[in-house]
């Protein structure tokens, strides 16, 4: 009699061993009285799965006794959903270069469609960078401003030598057309893209710095921005510094801290758990965001003319040199392949919208062009890179995991 209230109470009671049955303890706890009706709920020989074979009879000690097996199942069950789910994040990350220039393809083709999901972008933006959040901790951010030359290369490239060389090479290749020129100095002054940040903890990067670059770029925007244009162009332009500054600490600046917090608090949780359960679905949102931001320039691919090609040819070139500036900086510095991660999407990914409100509100229509441009190619490259990158440092990343092994 106590053995069975002790069994009923304590459901992990029973040890998962291989060749033990319930219907053999049963049989012990009745004394020797079993019911015809019994059979075997067994334990295989692995002893690390559980199987119902038949059901006992309906009394609540029995159902008891079977219910930490029924339980210990499900779990396995659930398990083995996870697994996939995060199998299938797995394989979408791996096809990227595949599914990227379809997301772009759909939001030119049905802009009206896929635009739908314009007011919700800021918010996938914000759960995305929630996700990458969740592998880092306040000691690594902490130790990006402590050592701060990595940042402020980055920030020189992207600031200051990218921009010089888009002016240089937009006037020999189009001086003749001012507005033109303007688009492309306009295209690559404005901040770090909020989607970079996604691509680098894709592929492995280093998530603080990339976060403090991305912060940083966009803080120092509203003066680096009308600088370059008036040192570069001659042209004046005012900045809306709230608006951006709001959407900044929305997109990245909140939910980036939110994740580092939750990472802390649960000691490697959000890391190693979390983290990887959410990051299936930011692969999907990855996708809605592409397609919708996309949609912008449906009108210009649908109507495009010669003059426009050569522009967006001459994008797709200098978009390309960008991330490769940022790899050959890296290199040259010896940087390990994570912050050379950062470096090239860092150097390559731009705020294109932020871009697009300057170009419409200041200057003609016809600067807004190569601007938005970049939209058709960024992204496409950034998967397309990251791939080639990765496969091209797989010997390097090996070495590295051993020695850290060790």
């Amino acid at each position: 009699r106590y053995l069975s209230r002790f069994i009923a109470m304590s459901p992990l009671c029973i040890p998962a061993s291989a060749g033990r049955s319930v219907e053999q303890i049963y049989y012990t706890v009745q004394r020797g009285r079993k019911s015809p009706q019994h059979t075997a709920v067994s334990v295989n020989d692995v002893g690390n799965s559980l199987e119902i074979i038949g059901r006992f009879s309906r009394t609540d000690a029995c159902e008891r006794l079977a219910y930490p097996f029924k339980r210990i199942h499900g779990h396995r069950e659930s398990q083995e959903h996870m697994k996939q789910w995060v199998g299938l994040g797995k394989f979408l990350a791996g096809y990227m270069q595949i599914i990227v220039p379809i997301c772009v393809a759909l939001g030119v083709l049905f802009p009206q469609q896929i635009g739908v999901l314009k007011p919700i972008v800021p918010t996938l933006f914000a759960f995305m960078t929630f996700q990458g959040a969740l592998s880092n901790t306040f000691h690594q951010v902490a130790e990006v401003f402590r050592r701060p030359l990595h940042l402020i290369l980055a920030l020189f490239v992207s600031a200051v030598l990218i921009p010089i060389a888009a002016y240089v090479m937009g006037s020999l290749f189009f001086g003749s057309n001012p507005n033109l020129v303007c688009g492309i100095v306009i295209e690559y002054s404005v901040p770090v893209a909020v989607t970079a940040f996604m691509w680098i903890s894709m592929f492995g990067g280093n998530g603080p710095l990339a976060l403090t670059i991305i912060l940083t770029s966009s803080v120092i925007s509203p003066v680096t921005i009308p600088l370059t244009l008036k040192l570069l162009l001659g042209a004046t332009v005012a900045i809306d510094v709230p608006s951006m500054m709001q959407n900044m600490a929305f997109m990245i600046a909140i939910p980036a801290i939110l994740g580092i917090v939750i990472n802390e608090l649960t000691r490697g949780w959000g890391h190693e758990k979390l983290s990887p359960a959410l990051s299936p679905a930011c692969k999907f949102m990855m996708m809605g965001v592409i397609a919708s931001n996309s949609t912008a320039m449906s009108e210009y691919v649908l109507h495009m003319n010669a003059v426009r090609l050569e522009v967006a040819l001459f994008i797709l070139v200098f978009a390309i040199s960008g991330f490769v500036v940022g790899i050959l900086v890296a290199r040259a510095l010896h940087l390990p392949y994570s912050e050379t991660t950062t470096m090239c999407f860092t150097c390559g990914m731009r705020n294109i919208s932020s871009g697009a409100v300057i170009a419409t509100q200041y200057f003609p229509g016809e600067v807004v062009f190569p601007v938005m441009c970049g939209t058709l190619f960024q992204q496409v490259l950034a998967s397309l890179i990251g791939h080639f990158f990765e496969r091209l440092t797989g010997e390097e990343r090996a070495a590295q995991r051993k020695r850290v092994e060790a």
